[in-house]
């Protein structure tokens, strides 16, 4: 137990017992249960040092896989960790006097820079770095003009292909920028898209691949749409993949269009202790609150943070005949929507 409290931090309490094997022989069984207070360390001379097991082997961590670690125990918010080479400039001024005015609607708008400075930086839109003051990773994916000209795993891969299978000449492959949200006139009845963001421009550049019109008019002179897939569950499925993806990875978001199925890979792993079980179930653990928030504030995601027990699941399986697959790797969560058999 002096091992475990002088070497280990924070401590780990083992559980101990004896098990008689026969008279002549009494076997003591030390096991640890999963902790909750990851990462650990290792005290060693004078210094803290954190393994990873791989394969039958341990392992010092790097410094990118210390940072997932202690983004995984909630000990690091990387949404708010500021982008080098970026100022107020690198934020759309349209979009964010669009959200504290109209979507917020903020009656204490900003008239100086310095005064946009300040709300922002209370915001976590902006953080103070040493000298600088910098974009932080929510504020410039969520409101930047062109967030991969400094933030390269920002923005959407999306591709398409004819069969089921990856192919050397795909239909599709592109790589979309700019900042997340839309800007909304709210003056009309309901909210009206004045300029789409990065979610409605990837809606807009799948929308061949996942519907099909009709040759002829109908008698009314329109042509009917066909939908491959459930659209709400679609629109889930990205929002999700953009409010959660783990930005300490250096890869971006991919959708992948086969014959067969909508595909989305959202780089990281689950966050916390969170697992597929209880993704289905309704449990909530977000990763990027702050991103999530302004999600909700404009409506691009519900308050109830249910969407793959409520869309997801239900539509998807209603239209299709088959539940959606979900895959959680150390590396990322895979998600499959099933296209519709009548399609």
């Amino acid at each position: 137990m002096n091992v475990m409290q002088d070497k280990i931090h924070p401590m780990l309490l083992p559980f101990c017992e004896e098990v008689r094997i026969d008279d002549n022989l009494t076997v003591a069984i030390v096991s640890f249960p999963q902790g909750i207070s990851k990462p650990y360390v290792v005290r060693h001379q004078g210094r803290e040092e954190i393994f990873i097991r791989v394969g039958s082997t341990s392992r010092l961590a790097t410094r990118e896989q210390q940072m997932r670690l202690f983004e995984i125990g909630g000990m690091l918010h990387t949404e708010v960790m500021p982008v080098p080479r970026t100022d107020i400039s690198s934020l759309d001024e349209a979009s964010l006097l669009n959200y504290l005015r109209d979507i917020l609607r903020d009656p204490d708008i900003p008239e100086t820079q310095e005064q946009w400075q300040q709300r922002l930086l209370g915001l976590s839109f902006l953080t103070q770095a040493g000298e600088n003051v910098c974009c932080t990773i929510a504020g410039l994916v969520l409101f930047g003009k062109h967030p991969r000209q400094y933030l390269r795993q920002s923005g959407i891969r999306v591709f398409a292909f004819a069969s089921e299978d990856k192919e050397y000449q795909p239909l599709l492959d592109d790589i979309l920028d700019g900042p997340m949200v839309g800007r909304f006139d709210t003056e009309e009845a309901g909210k009206a898209l004045i300029d789409g963001g990065l979610i409605e421009r990837l809606m807009s550049t799948i929308m061949p691949f996942i519907t099909s019109e009709a040759p002829l008019p109908d008698t009314h002179l329109r042509r009917e749409t066909t939908w491959y897939y459930p659209l709400e569950a679609i629109r889930e499925t990205v929002v999700n993949a953009l409010a959660h993806r783990d930005w300490t990875r250096f890869v971006e978001i991919e959708i992948g269009l086969y014959s067969n199925r909508f595909e989305v890979i959202s780089p990281g792993a689950l966050n916390n202790s969170m697992s597929i079980e209880k993704m289905v179930t309704g449990q909530r653990s977000p990763r990027n609150t702050i991103i999530m928030e302004v999600l909700r504030d404009y409506g691009y995601v519900d308050f109830r943070g249910m969407g793959v027990r409520t869309k997801i699941i239900p539509l998807t399986q209603a239209m299709s005949g088959q539940l959606p697959e979900f895959t959680a790797t150390d590396d990322y969560l895979k998600t499959i929507l099933y296209r519709s058999p009548s399609s």
